[in-house]
């Protein structure tokens, strides 16, 4: 998980896609922590990212870092918990004048039952699960 968290990270930005009835949505995602043994992500509970989670919890994540890209599966969980706000807002400063742990508009979400493929043009993909 370790490794998917630093992919990530390295990374910068992320697309996210969800489900919109039978429609699929991507959009970029920039946060990302590692809180409490699980890979966490944030949005705003007014977006529509955060009715289609509700909806349907199965994401899946792409990204590139260093010639390498990732895809992930996964389920998201809300986690209502205020330490789990707090400790993802500590490590992006630039969002808490949008963002304040226990401001009932933040969310933060962990990743379950997750895949995730590291490949590249070069290697055979790593396979990470968590």
């Amino acid at each position: 998980m370790r490794r998917v968290y630093d992919f990530l990270k390295e990374a910068k930005v992320y697309y996210l896609a969800t489900m919109d009835g039978d429609q699929a949505r991507v959009r970029p995602f920039g946060t990302i922590d590692l809180f409490d043994g699980k890979i966490y992500i944030m949005t705003r509970n007014q977006k529509k990212v955060s009715d289609q989670m509700k909806a349907n919890p199965k994401v899946e994540i792409s990204a590139m870092a260093e010639g390498k890209w990732i895809r992930l599966e996964a389920e998201v969980v809300l986690d209502e918990r205020i330490e789990a706000q707090e400790s993802l807002l500590a490590n992006y400063p630039e969002l808490q004048h949008l963002y304040q742990p226990g401001d009932g508009n933040t969310e933060v979400y962990y990743l379950k039952n997750a895949t995730a493929q590291i490949c590249s043009f070069t290697e055979a993909p790593v396979i990470i699960e968590f």
